[in-house]
């Protein structure tokens, strides 16, 4: 399993929205912030919209905004909208993939592997990475605090 840039980036993107609430938040200030291509976030963007996540506001003042509380977006969905499948490994998605479903000896870990990656991404909501990022800048403020002279 492989998460592309375009997860990655949906996901800050996000993040960086719904930290911003009751505004709609230009694209160009998200790749501002975040590092990203303006042009490679406007595609991203694209599939947000069309998954549900966000929608566009037009106008002087237009952008994007949630559509959904963040509580209610979760990792694993935003990941899955962006990337489709992201099992381990083919046959545990479809059991005709593979004619030794059923009896290969490594079967039983790629669906504990993919058990895992659903649990882990599925109960990580857009509020938890929302509120992580706001403790990271924190304590990256914290660390650049310049010490007193007279130390």
């Amino acid at each position: 399993m492989w998460v592309s840039t375009k997860a990655q980036y949906g996901l800050r993107a996000l993040i960086d929205i719904g930290q911003r609430p009751g505004a709609a938040v230009p694209l160009k200030d998200v790749s501002e912030r975040q590092g990203i291509s303006q042009h490679y976030l406007e595609q991203i963007a694209s599939n947000l919209r069309r998954a549900g996540f966000i929608r566009s506001v037009r106008g002087a003042h237009g952008g994007y905004v949630l559509s959904r509380p963040p509580q209610q977006i979760n990792a694993w969905d935003v990941v899955v909208a962006m990337e489709g499948s992201i099992a381990p490994v083919a046959c545990v998605e479809d059991d005709h993939a593979c004619d030794r479903s059923g009896t290969c000896s490594t079967e039983g870990l790629w669906r504990r592997v993919d058990t895992a990656i659903r649990g882990v991404l599925g109960s990580a909501t857009l509020a938890d990475l929302m509120a992580e990022d706001v403790q990271a800048r924190h304590a990256q403020l914290v660390q650049f605090e310049p010490t007193p002279s007279h130390l």
